[in-house]
């Protein structure tokens, strides 16, 4: 039995996970016919469902920092899931890129502080297929992200270590590759851009487009 979710129903082999309860809900009603939620213990929603193509996916918030979605992910693994995007959200390092923005991830650094760790690499199988089904062009671009511990800090020591040969920094990417590899489930990571380089915020429509777009593309990746 998992240690944090507790199912109420079946879990699919192939599951979008994503850090915000309400962007699962989101997602859920925007790829799923007749979602049914399937965890809500501990706030992390979850909602499994048949897409419009007829395949079976689940859609599972994993919380906030790389420990809750680490727990989760091995929760997940235990009830069956092998294959996961991870839609979520990133800070800009550098100018480009824009709010709204698309960042597939090739790889991303665990930084705790100022101290890094080895690129652990997005499955390349999963990732390919995701930058075919977003396309090229301004708004989609692949990248190095940097999985922090905490917040990104604009002009901190921390932010200098890190910021270099990097396009955005998160909380969870790196964690959940790490732990893909440990566990045989191949991950894969599309973030969208919510905070620019010098502290603008996407506003909630804005966000929620680009959330719905790259949610679209895991679907399809998932469903092949």
């Amino acid at each position: 039995m998992p240690s944090r979710l507790r199912p109420t129903n079946s879990v699919a082999a192939e599951a979008i996970l994503v850090g915000d309860p309400g962007r699962a809900l989101l997602l859920a009603q925007e790829l799923l016919r007749k979602p049914r939620m399937s965890n809500h213990a501990r706030g992390l929603w979850g909602y499994s469902g048949t897409t419009p193509a007829g395949d079976e996916l689940t859609i599972q918030s994993t919380g906030m920092g790389g420990p809750s979605a680490a727990l989760v992910l091995a929760d997940l693994a235990e009830l069956g899931v092998r294959r996961a995007i991870r839609v979520g959200t990133c800070t800009a390092i550098a100018l480009e890129p824009a709010l709204g923005d698309l960042l597939v991830v090739l790889a991303a650094q665990a930084w705790r502080g100022d101290r890094g760790g080895e690129a652990v690499e997005s499955d390349s199988r999963l990732t390919g297929r995701l930058r075919e089904e977003l396309g090229a062009g301004r708004a989609v671009r692949p990248a190095v992200v940097a999985s922090l511990d905490t917040a990104h800090r604009r002009n901190s020591p921390e932010a200098e270590a890190y910021a270099a040969g990097v396009e955005a920094a998160d909380m969870q990417t790196a964690t959940l590759l790490a732990e893909g590899e440990r566990l045989g489930v191949a991950i894969a990571a599309v973030l969208v851009v919510t905070e620019s380089a010098t502290g603008e915020l996407a506003d909630d429509e804005l966000l929620e487009t680009a959330a719905k777009r790259a949610g679209h593309a895991a679907s399809a990746v998932l469903s092949a």
